[in-house]
């Protein structure tokens, strides 16, 4: 049999249920590789207790004949900007170093009902602000993948969610959650050879996760297929009368309605997405997508999305804004950390406290996102930019008329190495340029591995759905999934 690490969602819960093994094996065996693999510094806290409880909790009510929790037997990790009660709880920033929930976040609450057990909380980009996993207060991430030309370089896992895709490729657990502000569950899983789905916002509760941009930010699933990912969204999402912005709507039994067989699906092919100096081998992964969709039956369209080169900026402009917002609750004050100069009075606490505990990148986004925010400049970028993001939504919505999906690459390149680009934003923020519109309009939008570069590093593609429609993403997904055979896998060296 397999190593019980290389299982993934469905088998872990199908075998237990069979009783092919019991859930304490599997949770020990995924706690030991946990416990082997500190060098890929995915990890921020290890809770072993934690996942062997919920596996002695499975393997009790699977011996009294009970009916089991949909992910009973499973442990995930967990990014570290859930709340998760009793754990520590950082957004991977010194600011909330030490700081422990007394609540559960909804979606690491159903996550627990469901039956999952929890490996541990997962390394991040500082507040979700990154898209290398390099700005973390606990260290680098640092990719599981290595170049095929002898060099070991150390890569980038992506970000925001880079522990969370990291564990994942080295098999440190079958599934974790991400959270999607800008691409931050998509270009990691195309980093790492991973599937991760952004839902519709709404469509998972954001109470309990440490906020960066409100208007943005959504939790989803990551796991190493399709199928897991379908599983593991079936159990995070739901109304939640605690988040306003929650969607009131049942949800699909999308695990069940999986399937590869596209015919009468159209797929659109954004004509701005073949930007200027694209990488070649970025443009040949999505022309055999293409091939892909088109032998599962989809009929492949043209479509045009006129805005969507204001998107990176329109994006640079309202999430820092939300986030200068957000983050002004760190103040010292209630909780998390507090610098207190001898003699200091309540602004220079404030100012030597947010000194201390935030990172240069969150700074950074807070000085942008004051300044647009600021009375002299409001109009002219922040409202602005959310005039933008209604084109933006309204070109999906144009081009949703003339087609079911959409198709893109899902990063313009494969993984870089760990301090190619932290020297420049600029260069780092382009790395959102195909993930950010979707983030814009709320749309649904995933990443399945499609295949290796000439470094053998991997390559995602991105299939975006229209509102509510994760079904049809799903589907398109497994579709490509099928076809691209992606079996591939990082040589273990850590």
């Amino acid at each position: 049999m397999a190593a019980l690490t290389d299982l993934g969602v469905a088998a872990i819960r199908d075998g237990f249920r069979a009783g092919d093994f019991s859930a304490r094996e599997v949770a020990e065996a995924f706690n030991a590789a946990v416990a082997s693999a500190r060098a890929l510094n995915a990890f921020i806290v290890e809770t072993p207790e934690l996942a062997l409880a919920a596996a002695d909790a499975a393997d009790a009510a699977r011996a009294a004949g009970h009916t089991l929790a949909p992910l009973a037997g499973v442990p995930i990790g967990m990014k570290d900007l859930f709340a998760t009660e009793g754990v520590q709880t950082t957004a991977a920033s010194h600011m909330l170093e030490g700081f422990v929930p007394t609540y559960e976040s909804t979606v690491s609450g159903k996550l627990w009902a469901a039956g999952a057990g929890m490996l541990g909380k997962l390394n991040l980009d500082q507040f979700a602000m990154g898209s290398s996993n390099e700005t973390s207060y606990f260290g680098n991430v640092i990719s599981p993948w290595r170049r095929n030309d002898g060099g070991n370089a150390a890569l980038a896992p992506g970000g925001s969610s880079g522990g969370s895709s990291a564990a994942i490729a080295a098999r440190l657990c079958p599934a974790a959650t991400g959270t999607d502000t800008g691409g931050s569950i998509r270009q990691p899983a195309a980093f790492t050879g991973i599937a991760g789905i952004k839902p519709t916002y709404g469509r998972c509760s954001r109470w309990g996760i440490v906020a960066f941009a409100s208007s943005l930010d959504q939790a989803g699933p990551m796991a190493r297929d399709v199928r897991d990912c379908a599983i593991m969204l079936e159990a995070m999402a739901g109304f939640d009368a605690k988040d306003s912005t929650s969607l009131d709507l049942p949800v699909p039994q999308w695990e069940a309605g999986l399937s590869s067989d596209l015919r009468g699906k159209r797929v659109g092919i954004p004509r701005e997405y073949r930007i200027d100096g694209i990488n070649a081998e970025i443009v040949a992964s999505w022309d055999q997508g293409i091939a892909w969709l088109r032998d599962a039956g989809a009929d492949i369209v043209d479509i045009t999305l006129p805005h969507t080169k204001y998107a990176l900026p329109a994006y640079y402009i309202i999430a820092p804004a939300e986030a200068s917002s957000n983050l002004a609750r760190y103040d010292g004050v209630r909780f998390g950390q507090r610098e207190l100069p001898e003699g200091a009075g309540l602004q220079d606490m404030y100012a030597a406290t947010r000194a201390a505990g935030f990172g240069d990148e969150v700074k950074r986004r807070i000085l942008i996102g004051t300044y647009v925010l600021s009375a002299g400049y409001y109009d002219a970028y922040y409202t602005q930019a959310q005039k933008v993001r209604a084109l933006i939504a309204r070109d999906f919505e144009q081009a949703f008329a003339a087609c079911d999906l959409i198709l893109a690459p899902t990063a313009p390149s494969a993984a870089f190495g760990l301090g190619e680009k932290s020297d420049d934003p600029l260069a780092m923020y382009l790395n959102d340029v195909f993930a950010v519109p979707a983030s814009l309009a709320g749309l649904p939008a995933m990443s399945v591995p499609a295949g290796l570069n000439a470094q053998g590093l991997p390559l995602g593609l991105q299939i975006i759905g229209n509102m509510f429609d994760e079904q049809g993403v799903l589907n398109a997904g497994l579709a490509i999934e099928e076809r691209a055979g992606f079996t591939a896998r990082a040589d273990k060296w850590w």
